[in-house]
């Protein structure tokens, strides 16, 4: 099928694997051993998606965060959440000023919201009210304040990210949210190698810091260029045949009707399908293939399926389903 592509997208493509290459070359600088999560996260950038990273304290998210905006060129904030952090200290608040011969104007003032790339930090410490403020940011690409809407800047991502160990004075995010993420990742210790790495940068005089191989302009372009790369029938029924097997009422497979309390919906398989054609261009691929679909199951269903109590008494996890599901991928 690459045959059939016009040579604009050939072009395109060789452009976005050198653009993409200097990217993972200047993270790697600062970050090492999460080679896995650098790709996933350039997935879900060149999607235009957002992303939820689970992981304990000590593994670098912020500072992957950090390195991503810089050598990216994006504008990037950071919010910290907290049991008291309202709305407003996200999105911003409209405040009632004097202008010129004593009129009063309401004058609307943006929060953090407003940027590139923001960082959402232990997003499940914030109260359900203020989670479901950035619902529609993260869906419309814009918020509403007292009944006007104000656009966000383009590209917009969220990146949040949970602490899977402590639980006290947190609030599980809804499904609807949790829908809202493009991929799930699971950020793990680093191994020795890496981590006898992390500890002889500690001992240089000078801190590397990352330089900026791209701007927001660069990240459109790639976002347009995975728009553009074509998705075979074979594929797209493929991503369908996994997506509604993983859904208890329409699988075949004895372990999801057994243990799934409730499947991935068709935000899943609009999501699969996205994230298959981003990370076939990080991978240089003229078209997806069964790999990329393969490595794409986990982050992308992983948080939009719940198990029942059964399942938790005989101690099945959501990712032993999916590798199951995994098995029963049809070729394309």
């Amino acid at each position: 099928m690459s045959e059939t592509l016009s040579p604009s997208f050939h072009i395109a493509l060789e452009a976005a694997t050198a653009k993409m290459s200097s990217v993972r070359q200047e993270i790697g600088h600062v970050i090492f051993g999460q080679e896995d999560v650098v790709d996933q996260m350039l997935t879900v950038l060149l999607a235009g998606g957002h992303l939820l990273l689970v992981g304990v304290p000590g593994l670098a998210k912020t500072r992957l965060v950090s390195a991503f905006s810089k050598v990216m060129g994006l504008d990037t904030k950071r919010i910290q959440c907290t049991p008291d952090l309202m709305p407003s200290d996200m999105i911003g608040a409209e405040i009632l000023e004097e202008v010129d011969y004593g009129r009063r104007n309401f004058r609307f003032i943006q929060g953090p919201l407003f940027c590139q790339f923001l960082m959402v930090d232990e997003i499940n410490r914030a109260s359900p009210r203020t989670q479901s403020a950035l619902l529609q940011a993260m869906e419309e690409q814009h918020v509403t304040v007292t009944g006007r809407e104000h656009a966000l800047p383009t590209p917009f991502h969220v990146l949040a990210t949970q602490n899977p160990l402590e639980l006290e004075g947190t609030y599980p995010l809804p499904e609807a949210q949790l829908d809202r993420f493009l991929l799930q990742i699971e950020i793990d210790y680093p191994d020795l190698a890496a981590e006898k790495k992390i500890v002889e940068s500690t001992l240089s005089e000078e801190e590397s810091i990352p330089k900026s191989v791209m701007y927001a302009n660069d990240l459109r372009d790639l976002q347009k260029t995975v728009r553009r790369m074509p998705l075979n029938q074979n594929a797209i029924d493929s991503v369908l045949s996994l997506v509604r097997s993983g859904r208890p009422e329409s699988s075949e497979i004895e372990e999801v009707c057994h243990y799934v309390h409730w499947g991935p919906g068709p935000r899943a398989s609009r999501a699969l399908a996205l994230a298959l054609r981003a990370r076939a261009l990080l991978q240089g691929h003229s078209e997806p293939t069964l790999e990329d679909l393969n490595a794409l199951v986990q982050p992308v269903l992983r948080h939009r399926m719940a198990l029942n109590y059964a399942a938790r008494a005989d101690g099945i996890g959501v990712d032993e389903i999916l590798k199951i599901l995994t098995k029963n991928i049809k070729p394309f």
